[in-house]
């Protein structure tokens, strides 16, 4: 059966891609010096070097770091220093002196703007046809899934034409490497993020028209091809790709998965320390359960961790996420929608069924009729993981839910998951970002578009007014916009996770806008 769904599927279904051939791999390409500077930290965030540019070759600077690092004076951070170009320090975001927030979002965008850039031959990082906003802090890349909260707010903005280029730099990246990469740097061309190119499009043609979209359809269809990525020469084999996992009674769904069992370049030496916990035979598999893990866009989280608690128990491949399933519905559903509009009934019909299909899985799969909510499926002990989360309103967000469960969901959440400042990611504190007491734009943002397409518009306006009156309290203390908040003590900053909080910022901003409008308060206008 999982071939069915196979046919008429165009571009490049394996996701293997590791870019252009000319592209820089630090990793690949500086051996023995790289690992030496990922694991001594001696650039402090591991994410410098690999955004650092040579001055020379990679083999030249090798060559020479072989000739130097045996000799009495040789210190590594000043032959780095001397031998590669490091990235701006991350900028702390301008401190507004605008009395309200809502002007300062819509004036702020500027600052987040990076213009295309011809790269180095030895830059990691990917040109991009056109301009594009960062997240911000240490952030320096168009990243996949922030990109979508941004052109929400920049539609929000009137700054359309800067969300078009953001969407045509999506279809380029399909275009070069078959998907939308984790984000334009060469250590990202391994895995994806979570697939919200379908309601970018959707976005964008809410205000302007399905004609304004329909053009991008090949590049749609194309990233379908890596998240259906099946193997057809195995068809007994239990899991058929990489993404795709075909379940029992030929069922089948799809999973965040990790390319390569080796550390992350961006965060090398920390990976390597947690692996080097775990027996010898099991490490690779381990690194390939945290890419996942980073795929799914929650690095890191509970909702991953075969024990609810420690990151050493990372299982992610072992998990259908219920937020991908509802995402690929909503990819299959415009696809539908966009080859009808083309005229294609063909192709129409085959997307509307096979929408169909995964919705009816969505809820066979995912929702657990106890305690009334969506929850990720383990899909080799064919249970639900037990890890609720935020999540569970993407079904509500893409239209897949029934009413019903829409009710039960909308519960849950105003009991459980509704805070002071908003909805919080998950209900387990574990130090993890992606876990209590913080809450993120995004899933704010997931979450009251899923209640409003239910008509639980009470609970829904309840988060909005949360979550905007404390941006706005952190906004007045601090003049400026955050990466992530805590929730549930709003007198404290969030914390946890991989790197500082980082300011700016790309997605917070979006969505505040969006709640601004959803709430019919008035906004400055950008022009």
């Amino acid at each position: 059966m999982a071939l069915i769904l196979m046919a008429g599927v165009a571009g490049h279904a394996s996701g293997e891609s590791s870019g252009h051939a000319e592209q820089y791999h630090p990793d690949a390409e500086l051996g023995e010096l790289f690992t030496q500077v990922q694991t001594t930290k001696v650039l402090g965030d591991y994410k410098t070097f690999v955004d650092a540019i040579p001055n020379s070759s990679p083999e030249a600077i090798l060559q020479k770091y072989h000739q130097q690092k045996d000799t009495a004076d040789f210190d590594l951070k000043q032959f780095v220093l001397a031998n590669f170009t490091l990235p701006e320090k991350a900028q702390a975001a301008t401190v507004s002196h605008e009395s309200e927030l809502k002007t300062h979002l819509d004036n702020h965008w500027g600052n987040l703007v990076r213009d295309p850039q011809k790269t180095s031959n030895y830059s990691s990082l990917v040109a991009l046809p056109h301009p594009y906003v960062v997240p911000g802090g240490r952030f320096r890349e168009m990243f996949y899934w922030d990109s979508y909260f941004t052109i929400v707010g920049l539609l929000e903005s009137d700054e359309d034409a800067l969300a078009r280029g953001m969407i045509d730099n999506f279809a380029y990246m399909i275009d070069e490497f078959g998907f939308v990469p984790n984000g334009n740097r060469s250590y990202f061309l391994s895995r994806s993020q979570p697939p919200l190119f379908a309601a970018s499009l959707l976005a964008y043609a809410d205000k302007h028209g399905m004609d304004s979209v329909v053009s991008y359809l090949p590049q749609l269809e194309a990233e379908y091809g890596y998240w259906m990525d099946g193997n057809e020469e195995i068809p007994n084999q239990a899991t058929q790709g990489r993404h795709l996992i075909v379940l029992e009674n030929g069922d089948y769904l799809n999973r965040y998965a990790g390319a390569k069992e080796e550390p992350r370049a961006e965060a090398y030496g920390k990976e390597l320390r947690w692996a080097s916990a775990l027996p010898e035979a099991q490490r690779g598999d381990y690194h390939r359960h945290l890419r996942a893990v980073c795929e799914s866009g929650w690095d890191f989280s509970s909702r991953w961790f075969k024990d609810g608690v420690n990151k050493s128990t990372t299982h992610a491949m072992d998990i259908i996420p219920v937020d991908l399933t509802s995402l690929l519905f909503q990819l299959e559903h415009t696809l539908g929608l966009l080859f009808e509009h083309a005229g294609n009934t063909e192709k129409s019909k085959h997307y509307f069924a096979v929408a169909e299909r995964r919705k009816s899985l969505l809820h066979k799969y995912h929702f657990d009729e106890k305690t009334g909510t969506y929850q990720d499926y383990d899909f080799k002990l064919k249970q639900h993981t037990g890890r609720l989360s935020m999540a569970m309103a993407y079904p509500l967000y893409v239209g897949a839910a029934t009413d019903t469960a829409a009710k039960r969901v909308s519960d849950y959440l105003a009991q459980h998951f509704l805070m002071p400042g908003g909805f919080v990611s998950t209900l387990v504190e574990t130090g993890e970002q992606w876990d209590y007491p913080n809450g993120w734009a995004p899933l704010q943002y997931i979450g009251v578009k899923g209640l409003l397409n239910y008509q639980q518009s009470d609970v829904a306006h309840e988060a909005m007014s949360r979550w905007l009156a404390l941006n706005e309290k952190v906004y007045k203390a601090e003049g400026k916009m955050m990466e992530k908040y805590n929730v549930v003590d709003t007198t404290l900053k969030a914390g946890g996770g991989e790197y500082p909080t980082q300011d700016g910022f790309g997605w917070t901003n979006g969505v505040d806008l969006a709640f601004y409008r959803l709430l019919g308060k008035p906004q400055a206008s950008a022009k």
